[in-house]
């Protein structure tokens, strides 16, 4: 469908109020560094992208499952990620000709290696790696890092964190808004009206896969660590047969709130679906590799619509549906998502857009919104949202480390 081009955003007229927001996802590409200028309104300045060393993806991979020599191997990944996060930092202010002492402060995300918010019904953990005491001495910046502990302690789900950034920079005063973040793993905000008031429930949880499936599908059998466009996905067919098998997962039958990543969704997982769908025997007939990737992408963009027609089973109906992330770059499958959507009597007329044609290109949303994160953290105001992780209340995230 046509997508309505907006402009929510807004260079702010007050005096500067300057945060550098970091964040390296589920997908392990890198670090994504963005200059914001929280002041009045949302207006990034300046951004730059550090690639992850083959090395350290390999060590971060591994430490998503039990290893030997965990806590050892961990700590020094975790100084590996500060000085990749701290080379985008000084780098991205040596470009702008600012120094450090215009940032008010950093938000650091840190890259997850697990996620187990509630374990047999009591409180859980979830763990990013980041020395933040270090990337606070590489860059001379207070660091607020660690968002995810204090929802989780409050008997939430600690993600997806984006939600409430999502309704400060796309909700509207009179239309429901629908926001799919396509990064390694696919979350959804639905963000109501203004105009309820107390009413308005702001409603996010982790749809399911996004990139990371076909991710490692592609670096596994073409060596390229992504599908540009979803080119190669484009010339395979979808096997019904194993896209029923995957979407059979209970994780996408469970009701919000709720929230995955690498745990469930890996490698591992996608083989033993594989596995079980077709069995052991390598005589059984299985689908290419290519038509594999087209059931991967059809995966994403299935569960991904899915999510948004419960919500709109249940919510006041929304007009637009933003989509950012790395995913959005994948023209096939923002082409399936449109179609989908065209094809579906309840979502045909939502305006199917990315978020760059509001103003952000669609690789910047989660590293502006450690950003908004780290000044909630300075400021002492509350920044989860309860309604999408299920925490108790409402509650200042992360911890400050002072240069």
């Amino acid at each position: 469908m046509a997508a309505t081009s907006a402009a929510p955003l807004m260079r702010s007229t007050t005096p500067p109020s300057l945060y550098i927001g970091l964040m390296s996802g589920t997908s392990m590409d890198g670090v994504d560094a963005v200059l914001v200028d929280l002041g009045a309104g949302f207006a990034p300045e300046a951004e730059h992208h550090v690639p992850y060393p083959p090395e350290l993806k390999r060590i971060l991979l591994e430490l998503n499952t039990p290893g030997p020599n965990e806590l050892h191997v961990s700590a020094l990944a975790a100084n590996e990620v500060a000085r990749l996060y701290a080379q985008a930092v000084n780098t991205l202010l040596k470009h702008q000709g600012r120094p450090a002492s215009d940032i008010v402060a950093l938000g650091a995300h840190g890259q997850t290696v697990r996620h187990q918010p509630a374990l047999g019904g009591e409180v859980g953990y979830t763990t990013q790696l980041l020395n933040a005491a270090l990337l606070c001495e590489l860059t001379g910046i207070d660091v607020a890092y660690d968002f995810r502990a204090r929802d989780v302690a409050a008997r939430g789900q600690g993600a997806p964190l984006v939600p409430a950034f999502h309704d400060a920079l796309f909700a509207q005063h009179e239309a429901s808004v629908a926001v799919l973040n396509w990064g390694g793993i696919c979350n959804l905000s639905w963000l109501p009206p203004r105009s309820l008031g107390s009413e308005r429930v702001v409603v996010g949880f982790d749809c399911g896969p996004a990139n990371v499936l076909l991710d490692a599908w592609c670096e596994e059998h073409t060596g390229l660590p992504f599908d540009r466009d979803g080119l190669w996905a484009a010339q395979g067919q979808i096997h019904h047969a194993l896209l029923d098998h995957l979407l059979a997962e209970p994780y996408f039958h469970r009701p919000p709130p709720k929230s995955t990543g690498r745990d469930l969704f890996h490698r591992g997982w996608l083989h033993a679906q594989l596995e079980s769908c077709f069995g052991a025997d390598p005589r059984t007939p299985r689908p290419s590799a290519c038509d594999v990737q087209a059931t991967l992408m059809e995966l994403t963009a299935r569960t991904s619509l899915d999510a948004v027609r419960a919500q709109s089973q249940r919510s006041v109906a929304a007009q637009s549906l933003i989509v950012c992330g790395g995913g959005a770059n994948n023209t096939a499958l923002m082409k399936r998502l449109s179609a989908l959507c065209q094809a579906d009597p309840l979502l045909a007329h939502l305006q199917v857009s990315t978020s760059a044609q509001w103003g952000l290109g669609v690789h910047l949303i989660e590293a502006m919104a450690f950003a908004w994160l780290a000044c909630q953290r300075v400021r002492g105001e509350c920044a989860n949202a309860p309604s999408v992780t299920g925490a108790l209340g409402h509650r200042v995230l992360g911890a400050l480390v002072k240069a």
